[in-house]
């Protein structure tokens, strides 16, 4: 495309369009979600308390919509010209700003939080306001999103003009009007289906995102420590558990349920799918602070309970995720059903361990990966079964 071509949305999400994946624009604008990420991560890493905790997974779930919105317009409108480009590099801008005001003190950075914010949700509205003048079969989904979006972004914006104490139940309102906008909206969106293709693909990129965080997280555990042998093969263990939460994810990843046809479109299971991404991806972030923990601490006596909790509670919320993502792509009697009640059945195993409060840190993460390979054991023996 010329640099200098001015192309109108379209509505991507036709029959015509065939097959897509991501855009080389799309790919370069998760970088910045890439260093917002590793911020939040940073901070938790040095707050693992309920507040650092509960902090982490409200910013990180403002992120998460942050990077949805912008791949939900991009799944049906996204032309790649000049205008587009501009729009999305503005958003990465204001991504930037807000990752910064994340690492910086925290209540001198809620202010700049608030501007950022509001800066990337109007940027997003101009896009939606580019796709209601040249779409015309889809302005009724898009008048509801720029309606509900737009209230939504006049409290973000309000919210960096009150008080810091008020600031934050502000925050809560204006992502719940942003949340509840596409429920509003979902008869419209029934209409103008989502890419069985290019979404699910989208997804699983940011999964691949996070799980980067749990080995530079794993590095930076190695950082700690003088290359002893136990932390090392802590270390060693700790990758072996990303690898198997990626497993298991990638090998039981379905798009399909995306498409918002008459079989589905009443139902929670497109909701249920996406939305639970959110979960997934949180908890994997989450579970990185628990494996740099673990592997700095290994050797050193019983794993902080903090600690602890936090790994095991990430991994038990990832495998809770990841069934609720194959219940929502299956049906009862399916193949692949008894993948999702087998990802059940291994948290209360990682409560157990949660509760082993004597348990050196490599101890920890050895009861962890195999549970993990457990997990991986089973899917094997299931499709086996299949065939």
């Amino acid at each position: 495309m010329s640099l200098v071509q001015v192309a109108p949305p379209r509505l991507r999400t036709a029959a015509e369009e065939g097959e897509r994946s991501a855009t080389w624009l799309e790919l370069f604008y998760d970088l910045v979600f890439v260093v917002a990420v590793a911020v939040l991560v940073e901070r938790l890493v040095h707050d693992i308390t309920g507040a650092g905790v509960g902090s982490f997974f409200g910013y990180f779930a403002l992120l998460w919509w942050l990077w949805a919105s912008h791949t939900y317009y991009a799944d049906r409108y996204d032309t790649d010209d000049l205008v587009y480009r501009l729009l999305a590099a503005g958003q990465m801008v204001a991504i930037v700003v807000l990752a910064a005001s994340l690492s910086g003190d925290a209540a001198g950075s809620t202010r700049a939080f608030a501007i950022a914010y509001a800066a990337s949700r109007v940027l997003l509205l101009v896009m939606y306001m580019r796709a209601y003048r040249h779409v015309t079969e889809t302005r009724a989904l898009v008048k509801g999103y720029l309606t509900g979006f737009g209230i939504a972004t006049v409290v973000w914006s309000a919210s960096a003009l009150v008080p810091d104490e008020m600031r934050i139940a502000l925050w809560a309102v204006a992502l719940s009007i942003d949340l509840a906008t596409p429920w509003v909206m979902r008869s419209e969106q029934a209409r103008v289906p989502l890419d069985v293709s290019h979404l699910p693909e989208r997804f699983g990129l940011f999964t691949i995102l996070v799980l980067g965080e749990s080995m530079a997280a794993v590095v930076a555990g190695l950082s700690h420590i003088s290359w002893a042998f136990v932390p090392t093969l802590t270390a060693a263990l700790s990758v072996g558990i990303v690898t198997a939460l990626w497993w298991l994810y990638f090998d039981n990843t379905s798009g399909s349920v995306v498409r918002r046809d008459a079989a589905v479109r009443r139902t929670w299971r497109p909701t249920g799918w996406i939305y639970t991404h959110l979960i997934l991806a949180a908890a994997l972030a989450s579970s990185a602070v628990g494996l740099e923990r673990a592997v700095s601490e290994a050797g050193h006596g019983p794993m902080p309970g903090a600690d602890r909790w936090l790994l095991v509670g990430s991994v038990s919320v990832v495998l809770a995720a990841l069934a609720l993502i194959q219940f929502a792509s299956t049906y009862a009697g399916s193949p692949g059903r008894q993948i999702a009640i087998t990802r059940l059945i291994g948290i209360p195993f990682l409560v157990l361990v949660g509760f082993l409060g004597a348990l050196e840190a490599q101890w920890v993460v050895i009861g962890v990966i195999g549970i993990c390979a457990a997990q991986l054991v089973a899917d094997m023996t299931e499709r086996l079964s299949d065939d």
